[in-house]
Order: structure tokens, then sequence, then C-alpha cells
């Protein structure tokens, strides 16, 4: 179930409302005339079925709502509720399949910014990648993916590119693009300076190296895990199972592509550097691409589901 805490101007109160009422879904309505102070207006508060709530969303902003008032949406961890119960089963379709459209744009829009810490955080990780590669450490390799925070602006291209939003998917991927150049720069000056202490030669780089060899050698099945990893990612975005990402970033190569570049660079490998450049490529391309269709394939599925309820109710 979802909380709606929404501030509403006085003289279209009477029409949400109603929109409220006339949503399958719905329950524990409560309306407070005058209660909010900033914005002025009336404060109505309700719980919706998850399956409901974008429909019921999409009809409380065509009433301008969150122009002049306020809409916030809640997850309710636990509702003890007889008419939650009902509310849940009269709603058409499952929770897990829904998707809040509205909430997904907002979250992959904090999350595919170009900020100081979302920078610091590429750079961290793609530099932690390098000591991976040049030791041969899978150990490290698997710790830069899971610190390596490009998924946000992954997701902010496919959902941006999903919803028409060219604002946001251009947004994200100057953020991906940028972050990624800054991380690759970075890396080459840290992987100089490890050099210059001692830590790094080049000869780490030529000898062999089982455990991160691949980083540099793409195949077809590098694109097969991109594809994968990119619907998994999608589908734990928009069903809010977020522990699923952990996985996700783990299973690509992208940071660690990216890490083995630059230190190929710093030491004028550019066989290796081409080819980590390569598989940094394919991999971000396979997961936008993935979830693009990932994405459209659950509105597809979620208005089949919501056309046999209508047909179901009908009948």
């Amino acid at each position: 179930m979802l909380h709606l805490r929404l501030i509403i101007p006085a003289d279209r109160t009477e029409a949400a409302v109603s929109v409220i009422e006339s949503t399958v879904g719905t329950a524990h309505l409560v309306v407070l005339p005058g209660a909010a102070r900033d914005p002025r207006g009336d404060l109505v508060l309700c719980d919706v079925a998850r399956e409901a709530g974008d429909e019921l969303l999409h009809e409380l902003q065509e009433l301008g709502i969150e122009k002049d008032g306020s809409i916030a949406v809640e997850n309710i961890d636990l509702s003890m509720s007889r008419r939650a119960d009902e509310a849940e089963k009269e709603a058409p379709g499952e929770a897990a399949d829904a998707v809040l459209w509205e909430q997904l744009t907002e979250a992959t829009h904090e999350e595919s910014t170009l900020t100081i810490t979302y920078s610091a955080f590429m750079i961290l990780a793609t530099m932690i990648a390098a000591c991976g590669v040049v030791l041969d450490n899978a150990i490290l390799i698997v710790g830069a993916m899971a610190v390596g925070p490009e998924f946000g602006p992954l997701a902010g291209v496919c959902v941006g590119v999903v919803q028409r939003e060219p604002r946001l998917a251009l947004r994200s991927l100057s953020a991906l693009l940028i972050g990624f150049a800054a991380a690759i720069i970075a890396t080459t000056v840290f992987s100089l300076g490890m050099d210059a202490i001692g830590q790094f030669h080049a000869g780490m780089l030529d000898r062999p190296r089982p455990n991160t060899g691949f980083i540099w050698q793409p195949d077809p099945f590098s694109f097969v895990v991109s594809l994968l990893a990119g619907m998994a990612g999608v589908l734990s975005l928009t069903s809010a199972k977020s522990g699923a990402l952990v996985g996700v970033a783990i299973s690509v190569t992208t940071v660690p592509a990216g890490a083995n570049a630059a230190v190929a660079l710093s030491y004028g490998e550019f066989g290796q550097m081409w080819g980590s450049a390569e598989q940094l490529l394919l991999n971000l391309g396979g997961i936008m691409l993935a979830g693009i269709l990932t994405l459209y394939g659950q509105k597809a599925l979620w208005r089949t589901q919501q056309g046999r309820w209508v047909r179901g109710a009908k009948g």
C-alpha cells in the first residue's frame, strides 16, 4: 500500500476527493478542511494499493494539485486494516508488477545528476579497479563494481527515453559520459603516481592475468551479460527491490573496463586500452538497450492486465 498526503487548494478539494473515491483500490480517506498553511489549502490523506497508484497520481496531476499544492507519496511497510486488505484485492493486477512512473522518474533524476559526490564515487571506484587489474585481484574488481554509481545515470537514460523526457535522458547521458571521462583521466594520473613510487609497473599489464584478463577482451558473452544485467537492474528499480542492484553492479565490467583503459593509457598499451574501451561501450550499450526494452515491456504488460481486469469487471 501507498500513503498519499495531499495539500489541495480549497476550490479543487471536492474534485480531488471525487477522484480518490472513484479509484478502485483506495482506502482510509481523511479530509481536513483548511488544515494546511504553506501552501494554504485542505489536507487530504488516503491510502491506495500500489497497483492503482500510478493511475490515481496521474488524475490528481491533471487537476494541477502539484503546481498549487502538494502530492507526497510514502510506502506503507505495515498496514493492519481489513479495509486495506479489501482495497488491495479490488485493485487490478499485482503490486509487484505495478510501476509508479512518477516515482521512478524522480528517483532516476536524483541518481543521474552530475554532482561532486557522484564524481567522487566514480573516480574512487575506478581507482580501486585499477589496483585490481594490475594485481589481478578479483576481490578488488568486485569491490570496485559495487562502489561504482553508474547504474543511476544508465537507468535515467532508459526512463528518459521511455517516458519521452529528453532532458532527463540527456542529463543522465552527460553524467554518465563526463563521469567516466573524469574517472579515466584521474585514474591515469593515479597510475602514473603509483608507478613513480614503485607500486605499478608496465610488466604487470603484460603478464598473464587469468582473473581479470577478460576485462579488455570483450566477447559475445559480454553483451549477453549486459543485457541480462540491464533487465534485472530496471526490474529492481520498478519493483522497489533495491537489493538486486548490488548483483547487477557486480555482473558487468563497466568500471573495471574504464580502469584498465586508464592504466593501459598511462603505459602506452593502446591495444589493451581500445579493448577495454570496447568492453565499456559494449556493456553500457547493452544495459541501456535492455533497460529501455524492459520498461516498454512493463508498460505493455500492465496495460494488458488492466484491460483484462476491466473486461472481467464488466462481465
